[in-house]
Protein backbone atom coordinates (compact mmCIF):
# COMPACT_ATOMS: atom_id res chain seq x y z
CA UNK A 1 0.00 0.00 0.00
CA UNK A 2 0.49 3.95 -0.68
CA UNK A 3 -0.68 6.59 0.08
CA UNK A 4 -2.01 8.43 -2.76
CA UNK A 5 -3.86 10.99 -4.80
CA UNK A 6 -4.95 12.14 -1.44
CA UNK A 7 -2.76 11.15 1.18
CA UNK A 8 -1.60 11.98 4.38
CA UNK A 9 1.78 12.61 5.42
CA UNK A 10 1.46 13.92 8.82
CA UNK A 11 3.15 12.03 11.96
CA UNK A 12 1.55 10.58 14.79
CA UNK A 13 -0.36 13.25 15.96
CA UNK A 14 -3.83 15.17 14.54
CA UNK A 15 -3.77 16.60 11.13
CA UNK A 16 -4.68 20.60 11.73
CA UNK A 17 -8.22 21.65 11.02
CA UNK A 18 -12.05 19.54 11.42
CA UNK A 19 -11.96 16.00 12.34
CA UNK A 20 -14.15 14.17 10.18
CA UNK A 21 -15.17 11.86 13.14
CA UNK A 22 -16.82 13.17 15.85
CA UNK A 23 -15.16 11.50 19.07
CA UNK A 24 -13.72 9.11 16.52
CA UNK A 25 -17.94 7.24 16.24
CA UNK A 26 -20.14 9.87 14.32
CA UNK A 27 -18.71 11.06 11.19
CA UNK A 28 -19.85 14.13 9.46
CA UNK A 29 -19.81 13.97 5.29
CA UNK A 30 -20.40 16.76 4.03
CA UNK A 31 -20.88 17.00 0.04
CA UNK A 32 -18.96 14.30 -1.95
CA UNK A 33 -17.11 12.78 1.32
CA UNK A 34 -18.70 9.30 1.32
CA UNK A 35 -18.59 7.48 4.75
CA UNK A 36 -19.70 4.50 3.44
CA UNK A 37 -16.42 3.05 1.72
CA UNK A 38 -12.66 3.32 3.05
CA UNK A 39 -10.58 6.07 1.08
CA UNK A 40 -6.68 6.35 1.01
CA UNK A 41 -6.13 9.67 2.19
CA UNK A 42 -8.37 8.93 5.28
CA UNK A 43 -6.83 5.43 5.80
CA UNK A 44 -3.48 6.90 5.70
CA UNK A 45 -4.33 9.19 8.20
CA UNK A 46 -5.33 6.67 10.69
CA UNK A 47 -2.03 4.82 10.07
CA UNK A 48 -0.18 7.77 10.99
CA UNK A 49 -2.64 8.31 14.36
CA UNK A 50 -4.60 11.11 12.96
CA UNK A 51 -8.28 11.37 13.71
CA UNK A 52 -9.44 12.80 10.20
CA UNK A 53 -11.42 9.37 9.13
CA UNK A 54 -14.40 7.42 9.69
CA UNK A 55 -15.31 3.77 11.59
CA UNK A 56 -15.00 2.07 7.95
CA UNK A 57 -11.43 3.41 7.42
CA UNK A 58 -10.12 2.33 10.69
CA UNK A 59 -11.45 -1.34 9.99
CA UNK A 60 -10.11 -1.45 6.56
CA UNK A 61 -6.65 -0.22 8.21
CA UNK A 62 -7.06 -2.67 10.65
CA UNK A 63 -7.08 -5.40 8.29
CA UNK A 64 -4.51 -4.55 5.69
CA UNK A 65 -2.04 -4.13 8.87
CA UNK A 66 -2.34 -7.65 10.32
CA UNK A 67 -1.71 -8.98 6.52
CA UNK A 68 1.08 -6.18 5.66
CA UNK A 69 2.40 -4.80 9.55
CA UNK A 70 5.21 -2.76 7.78
CA UNK A 71 2.42 -0.65 5.96
CA UNK A 72 3.08 1.84 9.38
CA UNK A 73 7.06 2.16 8.27
CA UNK A 74 5.95 2.96 4.53
CA UNK A 75 4.14 5.37 5.99
CA UNK A 76 6.90 7.21 8.39
CA UNK A 77 9.98 6.65 5.85
CA UNK A 78 7.51 8.22 2.85
CA UNK A 79 6.53 11.27 5.11
CA UNK A 80 10.61 11.26 6.20
CA UNK A 81 11.86 11.41 2.71
CA UNK A 82 9.55 14.09 1.70
CA UNK A 83 11.09 16.08 4.55
CA UNK A 84 14.60 15.12 3.19
CA UNK A 85 14.22 15.97 -0.41
CA UNK A 86 12.54 19.18 0.11
CA UNK A 87 15.35 20.45 2.40
CA UNK A 88 17.98 19.34 0.30
CA UNK A 89 16.20 20.78 -3.13
CA UNK A 90 15.85 24.52 -1.03
CA UNK A 91 19.02 24.20 0.92
CA UNK A 92 21.55 22.78 -0.94
CA UNK A 93 20.19 23.37 -4.65
CA UNK A 94 18.00 26.60 -4.53
CA UNK A 95 14.82 25.22 -5.44
CA UNK A 96 11.96 28.02 -5.10
CA UNK A 97 9.25 26.55 -6.51
CA UNK A 98 7.74 23.26 -6.00
CA UNK A 99 4.14 21.59 -7.19
CA UNK A 100 2.98 19.12 -4.54
CA UNK A 101 1.03 16.95 -6.49
CA UNK A 102 -1.76 14.32 -4.26
CA UNK A 103 -1.33 16.62 -1.32
CA UNK A 104 -3.65 15.06 1.10
CA UNK A 105 -5.25 16.21 4.87
CA UNK A 106 -2.70 18.96 5.83
CA UNK A 107 -0.15 18.40 9.28
CA UNK A 108 2.76 19.34 10.51
CA UNK A 109 5.88 20.19 8.38
CA UNK A 110 4.02 20.80 5.08
CA UNK A 111 5.96 21.26 1.80
CA UNK A 112 5.73 24.94 1.89
CA UNK A 113 7.16 25.06 5.65
CA UNK A 114 9.80 22.65 5.14
CA UNK A 115 10.97 25.24 2.04
CA UNK A 116 9.96 28.22 3.52
CA UNK A 117 11.73 27.68 6.44
CA UNK A 118 14.45 27.39 4.68
CA UNK A 119 13.49 29.81 1.90
CA UNK A 120 10.56 32.30 3.10
CA UNK A 121 10.19 33.46 -0.43
CA UNK A 122 9.67 29.71 -2.21
CA UNK A 123 6.36 29.33 -3.79
CA UNK A 124 4.42 26.38 -3.70
CA UNK A 125 0.85 25.00 -5.15
CA UNK A 126 -0.82 22.14 -3.61
CA UNK A 127 -2.94 20.28 -5.77
CA UNK A 128 -5.47 17.20 -4.97
CA UNK A 129 -9.17 16.67 -5.56
CA UNK A 130 -10.10 14.89 -2.17
CA UNK A 131 -13.56 16.94 -0.78
CA UNK A 132 -11.93 15.93 2.79
CA UNK A 133 -8.43 17.72 1.13
CA UNK A 134 -10.16 20.30 -0.12
CA UNK A 135 -12.32 21.11 3.15
CA UNK A 136 -8.88 21.28 5.03
CA UNK A 137 -7.27 23.74 2.27
CA UNK A 138 -7.10 26.52 4.14
CA UNK A 139 -4.51 25.01 6.60
CA UNK A 140 -1.97 24.66 3.76
CA UNK A 141 -3.00 28.41 2.37
CA UNK A 142 -1.07 30.05 5.28
CA UNK A 143 3.05 30.75 4.14
CA UNK A 144 5.28 33.27 4.74
CA UNK A 145 4.88 36.61 3.83
CA UNK A 146 7.66 36.69 1.29
CA UNK A 147 6.56 33.61 -0.67
CA UNK A 148 3.16 32.07 -1.67
CA UNK A 149 1.36 29.14 -1.08
CA UNK A 150 -1.98 27.93 -3.07
CA UNK A 151 -4.37 24.89 -3.66
CA UNK A 152 -5.81 24.12 -6.62
CA UNK A 153 -8.77 21.06 -6.96
CA UNK A 154 -7.02 19.05 -10.13
CA UNK A 155 -7.36 15.54 -10.92
CA UNK A 156 -3.46 13.37 -10.88
CA UNK A 157 -4.69 12.09 -14.21
CA UNK A 158 -5.32 15.74 -15.74
CA UNK A 159 -1.68 17.29 -16.08
CA UNK A 160 -2.96 20.12 -18.70
CA UNK A 161 -5.74 20.71 -16.30
CA UNK A 162 -3.09 21.31 -12.80
CA UNK A 163 -0.79 22.76 -15.25
CA UNK A 164 -3.38 25.31 -16.41
CA UNK A 165 -4.28 26.12 -12.84
CA UNK A 166 -0.56 27.08 -10.95
CA UNK A 167 0.22 30.15 -13.04
CA UNK A 168 0.35 32.98 -11.64
CA UNK A 169 1.62 31.28 -8.28
CA UNK A 170 4.37 29.09 -10.02
CA UNK A 171 6.44 30.91 -12.90
CA UNK A 172 6.79 27.56 -15.29
CA UNK A 173 9.82 29.76 -17.14
CA UNK A 174 11.78 28.80 -14.06
CA UNK A 175 12.88 25.88 -12.74
CA UNK A 176 10.05 24.33 -10.30
CA UNK A 177 10.21 20.76 -7.90
CA UNK A 178 7.29 18.60 -8.82
CA UNK A 179 6.33 16.08 -5.95
CA UNK A 180 4.86 13.21 -7.08
CA UNK A 181 4.48 11.08 -3.68
CA UNK A 182 2.38 7.63 -3.66
CA UNK A 183 0.11 9.03 -6.51
CA UNK A 184 1.21 6.87 -9.70
CA UNK A 185 0.40 3.65 -7.82
CA UNK A 186 -3.24 4.96 -8.21
CA UNK A 187 -2.91 5.27 -11.75
CA UNK A 188 -3.20 1.63 -12.81
CA UNK A 189 -2.30 1.79 -16.68
CA UNK A 190 1.53 2.52 -16.60
CA UNK A 191 1.70 3.82 -19.92
CA UNK A 192 -1.05 6.29 -18.50
CA UNK A 193 1.60 6.97 -15.58
CA UNK A 194 4.29 7.46 -17.95
CA UNK A 195 2.60 10.04 -20.00
CA UNK A 196 1.23 12.15 -16.67
CA UNK A 197 4.69 12.54 -15.72
CA UNK A 198 6.34 13.10 -19.42
CA UNK A 199 3.81 16.12 -19.66
CA UNK A 200 4.05 17.41 -16.44
CA UNK A 201 8.05 17.11 -17.00
CA UNK A 202 7.88 18.83 -20.65
CA UNK A 203 6.15 21.85 -19.01
CA UNK A 204 8.78 22.53 -16.80
CA UNK A 205 12.31 24.25 -17.88
CA UNK A 206 16.00 22.60 -17.38
CA UNK A 207 16.93 22.55 -13.51
CA UNK A 208 13.70 21.59 -12.72
CA UNK A 209 13.44 18.01 -10.40
CA UNK A 210 10.81 15.56 -10.05
CA UNK A 211 10.52 13.89 -6.51
CA UNK A 212 8.45 10.10 -6.65
CA UNK A 213 7.92 7.78 -4.49
CA UNK A 214 6.02 4.62 -5.04
CA UNK A 215 5.12 1.29 -3.77
CA UNK A 216 6.85 -1.99 -4.80
CA UNK A 217 6.75 -5.41 -4.38
CA UNK A 218 10.32 -5.97 -4.50
CA UNK A 219 12.65 -5.02 -1.49
CA UNK A 220 10.91 -7.30 0.32
CA UNK A 221 6.55 -6.13 -0.43
CA UNK A 222 5.98 -9.36 -1.40
CA UNK A 223 3.46 -9.61 1.28
CA UNK A 224 1.66 -6.00 0.18
CA UNK A 225 0.33 -8.30 -2.45
CA UNK A 226 -2.48 -9.95 -0.75
CA UNK A 227 -3.43 -6.53 1.20
CA UNK A 228 -3.42 -4.88 -2.19
CA UNK A 229 -6.26 -7.44 -3.54
CA UNK A 230 -7.84 -6.99 -0.38
CA UNK A 231 -7.63 -2.87 -1.12
CA UNK A 232 -8.86 -3.05 -4.24
CA UNK A 233 -11.74 -5.17 -2.97
CA UNK A 234 -12.68 -3.21 -0.18
CA UNK A 235 -11.61 0.56 -0.47
CA UNK A 236 -11.29 3.48 -3.46
CA UNK A 237 -9.37 3.96 -4.93
CA UNK A 238 -7.79 0.94 -6.80
CA UNK A 239 -3.75 0.83 -5.99
CA UNK A 240 -1.26 -1.32 -7.61
CA UNK A 241 2.47 -2.07 -7.39
CA UNK A 242 5.36 -1.66 -9.86
CA UNK A 243 9.18 -2.57 -10.15
CA UNK A 244 12.46 -1.18 -10.61
CA UNK A 245 12.24 -1.01 -14.33
CA UNK A 246 8.82 0.77 -13.81
CA UNK A 247 9.98 3.59 -12.31
CA UNK A 248 13.27 3.96 -14.59
CA UNK A 249 10.56 4.51 -17.31
CA UNK A 250 9.30 7.12 -15.22
CA UNK A 251 12.55 9.39 -15.22
CA UNK A 252 14.13 8.31 -18.53
CA UNK A 253 15.49 11.27 -20.09
CA UNK A 254 16.21 12.54 -16.42
CA UNK A 255 19.08 13.11 -14.87
CA UNK A 256 18.96 10.70 -10.78
CA UNK A 257 20.61 12.18 -8.17
CA UNK A 258 22.73 10.18 -6.00
CA UNK A 259 21.55 7.63 -4.78
CA UNK A 260 19.42 6.66 -7.30
CA UNK A 261 16.13 4.56 -7.07
CA UNK A 262 16.45 3.20 -3.58
CA UNK A 263 14.11 2.49 -1.23
CA UNK A 264 12.79 5.92 0.24
CA UNK A 265 14.01 4.85 3.52
CA UNK A 266 17.55 4.78 2.10
CA UNK A 267 17.26 7.69 0.10
CA UNK A 268 19.64 10.26 1.84
CA UNK A 269 19.00 9.22 5.02
CA UNK A 270 19.84 11.55 8.16
CA UNK A 271 22.64 10.88 10.06
CA UNK A 272 21.14 12.15 13.24
CA UNK A 273 18.45 10.53 12.83
CA UNK A 274 18.36 6.49 13.46
CA UNK A 275 18.30 4.78 9.76
CA UNK A 276 18.99 1.17 11.14
CA UNK A 277 15.07 0.56 10.51
CA UNK A 278 14.15 -2.55 8.17
CA UNK A 279 14.39 -1.25 4.08
CA UNK A 280 10.94 -0.54 3.25
CA UNK A 281 9.09 -1.34 -0.10
CA UNK A 282 8.49 1.54 -1.22
CA UNK A 283 10.74 3.10 -4.50
CA UNK A 284 12.03 6.82 -3.82
CA UNK A 285 14.07 9.12 -6.33
CA UNK A 286 14.71 12.61 -7.12
CA UNK A 287 16.01 13.46 -10.41
CA UNK A 288 17.08 16.40 -12.48
CA UNK A 289 15.79 17.85 -15.94
CA UNK A 290 19.04 18.45 -17.84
Amino acid sequence: MSDGPSRDRGGRGRSRGEDVSDDHDTPRPTGRIRSDIAHNARVWNYWLGGKDNYLVDRAIGDQVTEMYPSIGEVARADRAFLGRAVRHLAGDLGVRQFLDIGTGLPTVDNTHEVAQRIAPESRIVYVDNDPIVLAHARALLTGSAEGATEYIDADAHDPEAILAGVEPTLDLRRPVAVIMLGILNFVLDTDEARSIVRKLMAAVPSGSYLVLTHPTLELGGDGNAAAMRFWNENATPPITARGRADIESFVAGLELLEPGIVSCARWRPDPRADDSAVEVAQFGVVARKP
